[in-house]
């Protein structure tokens, strides 16, 4: 049998379907490569601008929405993983685990879309910066304290989550072993 013919089960060569396979990845990898050239000489200025009209230049609604931003959307998608990652076990969890990381995904975005502007190197970050110097001050260190706060609670849920769970081990064991150490009431009417 040639590589090139059909076999008997109806299944193509593996030849073929690697040379498929091959080309959707590099068709893939091409097109994932042009969007991040695009979209890194466009989101920085666009996210800068929405930020600026958000802000008005001022100071206190700076600081104010930069807290507000940095904890929503920093505590939120870390609490959509944690949930992701208990539900990963679980009878239909996988579907329900996917969906939470693609959400926190999602929710995490407009401090990744921040994280562009100040972390980029590209003449669009440094439009951002100077966009967000002058018509969002503040705003670009309220967010990395929001997200440092968010971070500190969510510590916290997982050591008081830590701490529940030892909690119930202990219990548990507490019970088992109590229940195998006394022996079992007898009925003094027997005989």
């Amino acid at each position: 049998m040639t590589t090139g013919e059909v076999r008997s089960s109806g299944q193509k060569p593996t030849a073929t379907v690697w040379r498929n396979r091959a080309t959707v990845t590099v068709a893939t990898a091409a097109v994932l490569v042009i969007a991040y050239f695009i979209l890194s000489s466009f989101i920085p200025r666009w996210w800068a601008q929405r930020l600026a009209s958000l802000v008005h230049g001022s100071f206190s609604q700076g600081i104010w929405w930069g807290l507000v931003y940095g904890l929503v959307f920093t505590l939120v998608p870390l609490l959509l993983l944690l949930l992701a990652v208990r539900m990963w076990n679980r009878k239909g969890g996988k579907f329900i685990a996917g969906a939470a990381v693609i959400i926190a995904l999602l929710g995490a975005l407009p401090n990744l879309m921040t994280l562009t502007i100040v972390l980029g190197g590209n003449n669009a970050a440094h439009a951002g910066q100077r966009i967000l110097d002058v018509d969002a001050p503040a705003f670009r260190g309220a967010c990395l304290v929001g997200a440092i706060v968010a971070a500190v609670i969510f510590l916290l849920v997982l050591a008081l989550m830590g701490k529940r769970g030892l909690t119930r081990r202990k219990a548990a064991k507490s019970a088992t072993t109590s229940s195998t150490l006394t022996p079992p009431a007898r009925d003094s009417n027997v005989t």
